[in-house]
């Protein structure tokens, strides 16, 4: 069952959260151009960074012993990134229901959209359990 409801927009203004990112040369292929692999860890770190900002770190979560496990992702690939680009990934919250919520993803340089993606979580305990979502993270949805 597919559980991906949302279409990430290419208007940055329709984000809440912006990290920039500086695309190393060890992330690209052999003719400058960020490999598709690596632009999943970009959505992790700004994932990571949207919680620093939102005063919830991930090692709070981690603390309470609940992980954010990604249940799927999704990424449309739109123009190359290259060796030294500077890239703002923009995320929102999308959606929350009570054990999974949804992040949608705009990468760009400059004003040009390089990718959208969207990742959706449920978050669990250290024994792989559904937990339900803290009401903090839900509200970030509306």
């Amino acid at each position: 069952m597919r559980s991906l409801r949302t279409e990430p927009s290419l208007d940055p203004g329709a984000y809440s959260f912006r990290h920039r990112i500086r695309v190393r040369f060890a992330e690209t292929d052999t003719m400058g151009i960020v490999h598709h692999s690596r632009y999943f860890p970009y959505l992790e770190e700004a994932r990571v960074a949207y919680l620093r900002h939102l005063e919830h770190p991930y090692q709070e979560w981690q603390a309470a012993g609940l992980n954010a496990a990604v249940l799927e992702a999704s990424l449309r690939y739109r123009q190359p990134l290259h060796f030294d680009d500077e890239v703002d990934v923009h995320l929102v919250m999308a959606s929350a229901t009570r054990t999974t919520f949804q992040m949608a993803y705009l990468l760009t340089v400059d004003t040009m959209a390089a990718a959208t993606g969207v990742t959706v979580h449920g978050l669990i305990t250290a024994a792989g359990r559904p937990v339900r979502l803290p009401d903090w993270l839900v509200a970030l949805a509306r």
